[in-house]
């Protein structure tokens, strides 16, 4: 009973979009009806004399103008493109025990398969409509936005023809933590909603709905001239009318499917779906952990971690081991892993995770000298390390350019090399060496002729000097200040040189990678994981990185990867995860002996050398 009321509901508003699109053509009509009327008054001698030769005539060219305007607009509705998610694409061949769960599942459900399978790297899973003809395979020449990933059989599960049923979008890490009866609990009611879909009147309303907000999108694009830009203008002014009125019954038509579809699921696998869920909150909690703290110190070093998903699972195991509340979890391990149904697990986690760096991050559309492949085994090293040891060159050469002089104190043998020492003696200045800093500053930048615009220093220097909410200053002193504003200006300006991401070309049928044929560079990063860091995180960043390469260079301390926080300093095989408050305090208070207690702990010797990059 639930299923068809669930479904009647998304019926009947399908039908008040169809009603809307019907008026709109009615209303483009409406005119040429009256100027036919009009002619044929004319023409028989019903319709004659005073105005009406001159009422017809005008009558007639605005029926001409509305139809021909209608024409347009039904033609840039027609032709643009919908928004298609990027994807990695699924063959049956790379997958067939996949498919045949689908299939299963589909058959249990009493509704059609979906047409193809394909996964994204987030957590989440849903249908798409791709019977567009502009989602069918591009042409020869043209180009995939990501390849380079071996082994997924991209293109040669689709046809020439675009498929009638959606297509299943599986989120990746969903294949990697769940078990397979827990993944089929989770795609139930997500594969009923192809029987709504299958439903005429809710295909036809929702390819209307896609036309207008693709219409949308297309008459928001820059143009050129002013008259393409006037007729844009007023196309997309219609398309957003129409969009508008077509909104509330949209929304109520797509949960009548949901509905609809739930309801339908609620006979399969009832009790594990419960347990499922559990599982996904927790999956959506591991990946993004993973991204956030992991993945993108690599991404930003030209590193993409090749084993995302892999990553989700012994993040979220990890977190089974700290958590006693999770501790169930882990237990789960010991059955089938979703992602034995793919053939070559590997080869799709890799292109995953590369497409998860292009929509998160925008790196570069396929590998590259600058733009490599990383495993976990190498992170600590190839990563961390090279992480650490940039981040404490750029702070040196930042010092170098602020004119601030390496420790003179003759006891130090190893004076002039980048050491700790003359960080933490430039951190913790008194404000009687403040005072002359803008007059050796600018001394220093006219000596040197550094790149980096010695008024943009000292504007962040003023933003950066601003007091916090408890009416104290945000950082400890204008020294520390204008160390920080320089690190923003020297990380702008690396960021600006850096080369321009462009798309690579197609890997080929060898190696096909994700599906990227409807997105524009532009618009990349799709989903930026973090805003850009402020002066003070930045500084706090590469201090903590000058203190790690002390620490591994005078202590024999090691780079490390934390499933869960990222890179990570092992002391004796153990995590240092005390180091951050001091950081922080010598940061922000000047106040260094907290962290000159941790290093004389640990035996560092803050005025010896470090190898930088």
């Amino acid at each position: 009973m639930g299923v068809e009321v669930g479904a009647q509901a998304a019926r009947s508003r399908a039908l008040a979009v169809l009603r809307i699109r019907s008026r709109a053509l009615a209303v483009a009509l409406l005119p040429a009806a009256v100027a036919v009327v009009l002619l044929v008054g004319g023409s028989t001698g019903h319709i004659t004399g005073g105005s009406w030769p001159v009422t017809r005539w005008i009558v007639t060219v605005l029926a001409v103008v509305v139809l021909l305007a209608a024409a347009g607009i039904a033609l840039v509705v027609a032709r643009a493109r919908p928004a298609v998610s990027p994807t990695v694409p699924i063959a049956e061949a790379s997958a067939p025990d996949l498919y045949r769960l689908v299939r299963d599942l589909a058959d249990r459900l009493d509704v059609p398969p979906p047409s193809a399978i394909a996964l994204t790297p987030d957590c989440d899973s849903w249908l798409e409509d791709r019977t567009h003809p502009a989602h069918g395979p591009p042409p020869p020449e043209h180009r995939d936005e990501i390849a380079g990933a071996r082994g997924v059989g991209g293109g040669a599960g689709r046809s020439r023809r675009a498929p009638a049923a959606p297509v299943l979008v599986i989120g990746s890490p969903f294949l990697w933590w769940m078990r397979v009866g827990e993944l089929r609990a989770v795609l139930a009611p997500v594969v009923a909603g192809t029987g709504p879909s299958a439903h005429p009147d809710i295909a036809a309303a929702r390819r209307f709905v896609r036309g207008l907000d693709a219409a949308v999108a297309v008459t928001s694009e820059p143009a050129r001239g002013p008259l393409v830009r006037t007729v844009l203008a007023g196309v997309g002014w219609v398309t957003r009318l129409l969009l508008r009125s077509c909104r509330g019954h949209a929304a109520e038509m797509e949960r009548g499917v949901a509905a609809a579809a739930a309801e339908r699921a609620q006979a399969v696998d009832y009790g594990l779906r419960i347990v499922a869920q559990e599982q996904v909150g927790l999956a959506y909690a591991g990946w993004d952990r993973l991204l956030t703290r992991v993945a993108l110190p690599a991404w930003r070093m030209g590193r993409w971690p090749s084993r995302l998903d892999a990553g989700v699972v012994a993040a979220l195991t990890e977190l089974s081991r700290r958590d006693r509340l999770a501790e169930g979890f882990a237990s789960r391990l010991g059955e089938r892993p979703a992602c034995d149904l793919l053939e070559e697990p590997g080869s799709v986690d890799e292109a995953a995770s590369l497409l998860a760096a292009r929509l998160f991050h925008g790196g570069p559309a396929e590998p590259g000298p600058d733009w490599a492949p990383v495993d976990w085994q190498e992170y600590p090293d190839e990563v961390v390390d090279r992480t650490w040891r940039t981040e404490a060159a750029r702070l040196h050469r930042v010092l170098d350019a602020l004119g601030v002089r390496h420790p003179t104190d003759p006891t130090q043998p190893d004076q002039g090399g980048p050491t700790l020492a003359r960080v933490l003696d430039h951190l913790t200045a008194s404000a009687t060496d403040d005072a002359g800093l803008s007059i050796d500053r600018r001394e220093a930048y006219e000596e040197r002729g550094t790149g980096v615009s010695l008024n943009e220093v000292e504007v962040e220097v003023e933003a950066e000097e601003e007091v916090g909410e408890d009416g104290e200053p945000v950082l400890g002193s204008e020294r520390t200040a204008a160390l920080a504003a320089g690190l923003s200006a020297e990380l702008a300006r690396e960021e600006a040189a850096a080369p321009a991401v462009v798309s690579g070309p197609s890997g080929g049928a060898e190696q096909p990678g994700p599906d990227w044929s409807f997105w524009d560079d532009g618009l990349l990063p799709l989903f930026p994981l973090q805003p850009p860091r402020s002066g003070r995180e930045l500084l706090a960043d590469h201090v903590t990185a000058m203190v790690c390469c002390a620490a591994m260079d005078t202590a024999g301390a090691a780079p490390g990867l934390d499933w869960l926080d990222g890179p990570a300093l092992l002391v004796d095989g153990v995590r240092a995860a005390d180091l951050g408050p001091r950081i922080l305090t010598l940061v922000e208070d000047g106040d260094p002996e907290p962290l000159r207690d941790w290093l004389r702990h640990l035996g560092v010797r803050p005025e010896k050398p470090v190898r930088l990059v």
